[in-house]
């Protein structure tokens, strides 16, 4: 979903004044895109500091390199790949990769119902919140972002195999504390 910039400003001139480093600019796409980068930082982040910092650094970045971005092109999902980039650098920097191979994850899929049935957003953020690190960015950039497991095991420097597993254990804890939200 692209959100539009509607001010007295079309979008060319706002990205030429962002080049120029202009606050004014600065803070038409901030504000314009706040929202939606907040949730996708969420989604990586334990907390919501922790989303904050991630969010903060993301846009650092997207001004730092706007002059590279290509009118024409989606702004949106231009600052998206940003934000979770930035994500993948934070959780690259923060965490101890603590994995296990795939073969300790075989049958820990099963035939129940879905997990998340009655379980609200907020209650479905919070248990991805409380992943371990890597579970919850190979979760992210597997489920949500479409990333192959070649690309996550590239992005996170971890084999495909450590990926499959990582993604199969998320899934498996995720159902659980789903299942327990459930039933509570």
């Amino acid at each position: 979903m692209d959100i539009s910039l509607t001010l007295d400003h079309d979008e060319k001139s706002i990205i030429e004044a962002c080049v120029r480093r202009e606050k004014w600019a600065q803070k038409i796409i901030y504000e314009a895109h706040y929202g939606k980068m907040m949730g996708v930082c969420m989604r990586y982040a334990k907390t919501e500091e922790e989303a904050l910092d991630i969010l903060h650094d993301g846009f650092i970045k997207v001004f730092r390199y706007i002059k590279k971005y290509k009118p024409g092109t989606s702004l949106y999902s231009w600052i998206r790949r940003i934000m979770v980039n930035t994500a993948i650098d934070h959780y690259r920097k923060m965490s101890k990769r603590r994995t296990e191979s795939i073969e300790h994850a075989y049958g820990v899929e099963g035939d129940e119902p879905s997990a998340i049935e009655n379980v609200t957003e907020k209650e479905i953020l919070k248990a991805v919140q409380s992943l371990t690190p890597t579970y919850r960015a190979v979760f992210n950039l597997y489920v949500i972002e479409g990333f192959s497991h070649r690309e996550i095991a590239e992005k996170l420097d971890i084999s495909e195999s450590t990926s499959r597993s990582n993604l199969v254990k998320a899934r498996s804890k995720l159902k659980k504390l789903l299942k327990h939200l459930r039933t509570d």
